[in-house]
């Protein structure tokens, strides 16, 4: 049976359902040992070893992974690599970071995001900002993965797998944490959101930005995005983006207020259940994949919408 080793991604505190949703695209695959790196971070542990199917948790506790920094979570998955089949991860910041690292020093091919699994051996990822699926087989002994979580329901918890505390000399001599600039913590979180409320560059102004779409969210409990353009004028944060370069989010409703929809935003956003566009130009690209089309004055349409929810 092949033998998967999965990489956590928590904040020392919490496990992100992203790790219970990559859990689902490896149970596929073979048998799953999760691997949780990080410093005091036993309640994450105890969260892991509770994922149905998976069969033990390895726990790498010390202070030189404390911020998850990509050298040291890469040095100890290529250490514990000879006894796994395939390294995997959510395609989340940290695995998105650690795990080409892996591959290098495996000398593997890396396949990244993927949102089917074939067999163990083949995949499906999208490419071309998702408008085309490549079907991959990986020929070599080795395989390193990461998975779009949006693809993939989350593992339900009703397990009780062991937990198994890692002795290891992993030392970080290249890089040195500085700082992080953290979100908010009152908004929802934007890619776990089951509601997303975004706008486009067609608010004309931040102000107008935060007036019109905070007050919408508040009414839907919904995370707020954006489009490249809106980030790009300064109208919102870089983490609010969605898009190719930006957040894949699948939530169950999202709304694209002012968004024409340029196939690098659909990227991010088109495996929503239900998509609701409201925007002035009928001819608008997002129009072809939503739901609900409402052709409107934005700045007629937010407050009316608002006000009667």
């Amino acid at each position: 049976m092949t033998k998967i080793l999965l990489l956590a991604e928590h904040d020392n505190n919490t496990l992100n359902e992203a790790t219970l949703r990559a859990v689902t695209a490896a149970k596929q695959i073979g048998d799953v040992n999760i691997l949780v790196v990080g410093h005091a971070c036993d309640a994450v542990a105890q969260t892991a070893s509770k994922i149905s199917g998976v069969e033990k948790v390895l726990l790498a506790d010390g202070v030189v992974f404390v911020h998850q920094l990509a050298e040291p979570v890469a040095a100890l998955l290529v250490e514990l690599a000879p006894a796994y089949d395939v390294i995997m991860s959510a395609a989340t910041s940290i695995g998105k970071s650690a795990l080409p690292r892996v591959a290098a020093l495996l000398d593997v091919a890396q396949i990244s995001e993927i949102i089917e699994v074939v067999s163990p051996d083949t995949f499906v990822r999208p490419i071309y900002a998702g408008n085309a699926l490549q079907k991959v087989r990986a020929s070599e002994g080795k395989k390193v993965i990461t998975v779009r979580p949006t693809s993939f329901e989350p593992a339900p918890s009703e397990g009780d797998a062991p937990i198994e505390t890692l002795s290891t000399n992993t030392t970080n001599e290249k890089t040195t944490f500085v700082s992080a600039a953290l979100s908010d913590g009152d908004r929802v979180e934007l890619v776990s959101a089951k509601t997303v409320i975004s706008g486009g560059r067609a608010f004309g102004s931040k102000e107008q930005f935060d007036q019109l779409l905070e007050p919408l969210a508040q009414k839907l409990n919904g995370a707020i995005g954006a489009s490249r353009a809106a980030v790009d004028a300064g109208y919102a944060p870089n983490e609010w983006q969605v898009g190719q370069t930006g957040k894949v989010v699948a939530p169950d409703l999202y709304v694209a207020i002012g968004i024409s929809g340029a196939i690098q935003h659909l990227a991010g956003m088109k495996d929503s259940k239900t998509i609701v566009a409201i925007n002035s130009d009928p001819d608008a690209p997002i129009n072809q994949i939503a739901d609900y089309v409402l052709i409107a004055d934005l700045f007629e349409a937010v407050p009316e919408l608002t006000d009667k929810l």
